[in-house]
């Protein structure tokens, strides 16, 4: 049989490999024994390893099966699979095929991976069941979206029974693609490939070869495909080690989706450079049990996990006013300490501030409050993190301040998808979490018009698949991609996100609102689960908040009002309660930035009610949509 991924030796220099299968090779001769993957097995109810020499061994399988099915250099494998082993093998056969991986997020809904499918003219699904087929299909047909390239269909999941029934029901044609379950298709390959027969039409990939089309999340309109080549991704992920500095002994925990950039490069195939095992989270539902069993040394993260953490936090310091002093001392003294050590100086008042919120416990010795405080929050994280990362989206100042002052080594970024992601970050030496850092080796970052950011560097996408006119609008002939965001850079090169040129709102004053950070502020009010602003054109800021239901139960039984009733929700103590809570957490900012009206739901912001992103961002065009009636009584009141 053919060698069906170009080996590469223990001795070559990791600055030498230049595509996605070489590092694999490559990692397997320099560590062969070593854990690979862990994921945890629901039948056995055991978790199971993959060494590196065993994960090589299956992704040749795994590659042949994609030979004997005909997939050929170019040709585009969607991914629909949770975080796991299926998902990393897929991946990597197709990358190793020469073919170019298009991660989906598993939870998307089927119109928007239908179009996907479309667009890219996928030759090849993977996915877990028979049912999400039937879904995709439908909603296909509804809208009308043609699925004429798609040649094969593998379900991780679905029996040949399943299957059996699903193609019974099902108008035969010749565009129609075979539905094979992952036993068969495996089979066939080796089937193939012990006669010698299978399709080796396959180039290995180069460097300026497509690593994978990426979907951007679409929070405005039909997603973009993103192509991110090897040259990209591997670029990215040199420039990541004097940042994150993986060990081969860390372990990284992964819960993030794989079809989010973020995961891919710094979740997934940093690790492969470092020789870091990887374990797979059983679900986000079981992250905080998780955390604490596998105890990752590496928590790859969006904000998202912290303010959860944070907000469950505040809901057991609300209990006692002791511990509450207790913590904020905690909290105060290792802030401090953390600034010390990074040279960064406090805000007007901050020290005052924390000073009063703690009382006569701030004298107690820092030794005293991290044993009491400090290592009880460290251990719901696993008790030995040595990295926590934060991106995706800002983490708000007052929980990075928070978790660094306890002892957390949390660093934050930024970067998107286009920049395979990464163009900036905080290193643990060297981290100051009002910034995102500074650039990385080998990527420059410039401010041009408008205030807008801009990057350039070897980690830059080619451009949009089949969208040349979008690609031009961001992408300029030196280079150039414009980010939409707003920046400055200080002297030292630290690079401040001001906000989404895009989404700033503009009131009907002249006052410019950037709504992300309200939001964020707003946020640490433990009434607000989740919040979006309005004002565009407005004469004042408003806002549509969800409750948290713990919250919400008891402020509506200190006012006398119903809890179960939406009506409730409306009620004026109800909404000036709610106000008082926003305007308490808006302090820092305009007076104009502060919600003078809020509406309040109990019905939460999801992916299913089509809200939010696959990402978890709001998708603020259906938000006002779905909102369009109570946004408008809000300006009628006032």
């Amino acid at each position: 049989m053919t060698q069906l991924i170009d080996a590469a030796s223990a001795a070559t220099p990791i600055d030498l490999i230049h595509t996605l299968p070489e590092l694999l090779a490559w990692r397997a001769a320099q560590s062969p024994k070593r854990e690979a993957y862990r994921e945890f097995d629901a039948g056995t109810q055991q978790w199971r390893s993959l060494s590196w020499a065993q994960t090589l061994t299956e992704v040749r399988s795994w590659q042949g099966a994609l030979a004997s099915c005909g997939i050929q250099s170019g040709q585009r494998v969607a991914i629909l699979l949770a975080n796991g082993f299926h998902a990393m093998r897929i991946d990597q056969a197709t990358l190793a095929q020469g073919a170019v991986p298009v991660p989906l997020h598993a939870i998307d809904n089927p119109g928007s991976i239908a179009y996907i499918l479309s667009d890219c003219e996928a030759s090849l699904l993977m996915l877990g069941q028979a049912a999400q087929w039937e879904q995709i299909q439908a909603a296909a047909v509804q809208a009308g979206i043609p699925l004429t390239s798609l040649r094969t269909v593998v379900f991780s999941e679905a029996s040949a029974q399943e299957l059996g029934a699903q193609a019974a029901t099902m108008v035969t044609s010749p565009a129609q693609p075979r539905l094979l379950t992952l036993r068969d298709w495996l089979n066939a390959g080796k089937k193939d490939a012990s006669h010698g027969t299978e399709s080796m039409s396959r180039t290995a990939p180069g460097s300026d070869d497509l690593a994978a089309i990426v979907y951007t999340s679409g929070t405005t309109g039909k997603p973009k495909g993103v192509m991110l080549t090897h040259r990209n991704v591997l670029a990215n992920v040199k420039a990541l080690y004097p940042f994150v500095t993986p060990l081969p002994d860390d372990v990284f925990l992964s819960f993030l989706p794989l079809s989010h950039t973020f995961e891919r490069t710094t979740g997934y195939y940093l690790p492969i450079a470092s020789g870091s095992a990887v374990v797979y989270a059983r679900s986000v539902q079981q992250l905080a049990e998780d955390m604490k069993r596998v105890r990752p040394t590496v928590l790859i993260s969006v904000p998202r996990i912290y303010e959860r953490v944070h907000a469950r936090l505040q809901e057991v310091l609300a209990k006692s006013a002791f511990k509450q002093r207790l913590f904020e001392a905690a909290q105060a003294k290792g802030w401090q300490r953390f600034r010390a050590a990074h040279g960064l100086k406090a805000a007007p008042g901050e020290d005052a501030a924390q000073a009063a919120k703690a009382g006569w416990l701030r004298v107690l010795p820092w030794a005293l409050l991290r044993r009491l405080v400090a290592q009880p929050l460290m251990a719901q994280f696993g008790g030995r993190i040595r990295i926590a990362v934060s991106g995706g989206a800002p983490l708000a100042q007052a929980q990075a301040r928070c978790f660094l002052g306890l002892g957390l080594p949390l660093l934050q970024g930024y970067g998107m998808t286009e920049t395979s992601p990464v163009v900036a970050a905080n290193r643990p030496d060297d981290n100051d979490p009002a910034t995102v850092g500074r650039a990385l080796p080998g990527v420059q970052v410039r401010i041009g018009a408008n205030r807008e950011l801009q990057v350039r560097g070897a980690s830059v996408m080619r451009g949009y698949w089949n969208r040349p006119e979008d690609t031009a609008r961001v992408l300029d002939a030196e280079g150039w991609l414009s980010t939409g965001d707003q920046a400055e850079i200080d002297a030292q090169g630290r690079i401040r996100i001001l906000g989404r040129i895009k989404e700033i709102i503009v009131t009907s004053t002249g006052e410019k609102v950037p709504p992300g950070d309200l939001e964020q502020a707003i946020l640490d009010a433990p009434l607000f689960e989740q919040v979006f602003v309005v004002g565009e054109q407005r004469p004042f800021i408003a806002a549509v908040a969800v409750v948290q239901a713990d919250e919400w139960i008891k402020l509506a039984k200190r006012l006398g009002v119903d809890p179960r009733d939406d009506g409730s929700l409306a009620h004026p103590d109800v909404i000036a309660a709610a106000l008082k809570q926003m305007e308490r957490v808006t302090g820092s900012f305009a007076r104009y930035a502060v919600p003078r009206a809020v509406t309040l739901t109990r019905e939460p912001w999801n992916i299913e009610n089509g809200l939010m992103t696959p990402t978890l961002k709001l998708k603020r065009n259906n938000l006002m949509v779905r909102y369009e009636s109570a946004i408008e009584a809000m300006y009628r009141k006032r």
